[in-house]
């Protein structure tokens, strides 16, 4: 196909944020309520291609089922206004838009090119190959045309929601399968790229497991804990949510492998020292937290140094925990702050979630964690604030 040919052709992003585009130009609308109509109606005509679009699918997409007097006429008044739309922006004059028997197509004398088609041929072609390294390039190409949710603005219009998922899908599974043969290729570098791309423009998908997997085959231990660290703070902190079972399953089994070259102890001993001097408590992330807790309950099976377990809260006038709220990032930094500065260098803070933190008390009594909390409460309330800190201890032999 000539250059000219390519030129020619009708540019439609569908993933992520919507555009339309006509050699270089792109296709807007004059103001809201057109825009929206203007762009449900290309949406859908165009994704369907040759099979076009039944009358009523599209006047569902168009006004929602909104009860209008005459609603055959207004979708007709939809499309004659698109019409001109489009011959505004040098697209040739045809009739664009026919109908046929009920249904609506897009006219064939101008081609276009739709980024979720293209990105499920590439898929379907990448799936015909039987060779890795001639598979791995296409699938790459696929994988990199999927920008974010498909149409993500529009996702509680049935149809999109419907496709969005399939997408999503079809992702997942080039994703899973272009990685096996990255492996079986040893293509590390590779699949550290897929890994960061993929959890990118799906996050929250465990596909930092696949960043770390290839830290750890190349050696590169340092930004495999890094990544390791900036992972869990994400889930638990950031979004206030834990990792799923299976990437807390998989990072740590990653993580076990983490193998270092022969040294002197002093130096490993240097290695494992923390740096600077801070005072107050050390601060984890859920995992460490969870094995400093497991190490310290064997180790008081026999030794029966108190240690207790806190759960500080923060909660409003009624005592209920705080959900999500404008001051809720800065009231959970605060008392972060205040748990820091009121607790000692052997005591273990971990931030539970953005309105809750843990703290495991070590070689110490109940009476001193009422201390504790009241340093933490002094630091932490300003003025007659409403909101407030909620208590719970446990002892770890309990």
């Amino acid at each position: 196909m000539s250059n000219k040919q390519e030129a020619e052709k009708l540019i439609v992003k569908t993933f992520g944020n919507f555009s339309l585009s006509y050699k270089g130009q792109v296709i807007t609308g004059k103001n809201k309520n057109s825009e929206s109509q203007f762009s449900s109606l290309m949406q859908i005509l165009l994704h369907a291609g040759e099979k076009g679009v039944e009358r009523e699918l599209l006047e569902e997409s168009l006004f929602k089922n909104r009860d209008l007097h005459n609603i055959h006429h207004t979708t007709q008044s939809v499309i004659y206004n698109a019409k001109k739309r489009l011959k505004e922006y040098d697209l040739p004059d045809v009739n664009y838009i026919y109908q046929r028997n009920g249904v609506y197509y897009w006219t064939d004398k101008i081609p276009v090119e739709e980024d979720a088609r293209l990105f499920e041929e590439y898929v379907v072609e990448a799936r015909s190959i039987r060779e890795d390294e001639e598979s791995i390039p296409v699938y790459m190409k696929a994988i990199h045309l999927y920008k974010g949710d498909f149409l993500d603005s529009q996702l509680s219009t049935s149809w999109i929601a419907r496709e969005n998922w399939r997408y999503r899908s079809i992702f997942t599974e080039a994703v899973r399968e272009c990685a096996a043969r990255l492996r079986r290729n040893d293509e590390y570098e590779m699949l550290v790229d897929l890994g960061n791309y993929a959890t990118q423009v799906q996050p929250f998908s465990d596909w930092e497991t696949l960043t770390m997997e290839g830290y750890v085959f190349l050696k590169r231990y340092k930004e495999a804990e890094d990544l390791y660290a900036r992972t869990i703070d994400l889930y638990l902190e950031e979004q206030g949510i834990r990792p799923s079972s299976k990437m807390n399953d998989l990072i740590n089994k990653l993580g076990e492998q983490l193998e270092f070259p022969h040294e002197m102890l002093e130096d490993i001993q240097d290695r494992l020292s923390e740096e600077g001097e801070d005072l107050g408590g050390y601060v984890c992330s859920y995992p460490v937290f969870v094995g400093i807790y497991q190490s310290i309950s064997r180790f008081l099976e026999r030794s029966g140094t108190p240690v207790f377990l806190m759960l500080c809260s923060i909660v409003d006038s009624k005592g209920n925990v705080l959900g999500e709220g404008k001051k809720l990032n800065e009231l959970s930094e605060r008392l972060g702050d205040a748990i820091q500065k009121s607790v000692r260098r052997s005591d273990i803070i971990n931030k539970y979630s953005k309105s809750q933190y843990l703290i495991l008390l070590t070689n110490t009594t109940r009476k001193n964690c009422e201390i504790v909390q009241k340093r933490i409460n002094k630091s932490f309330m300003i003025n007659r604030q409403r909101i407030h800190v909620k208590y719970y201890v446990n002892n770890v032999l309990l």
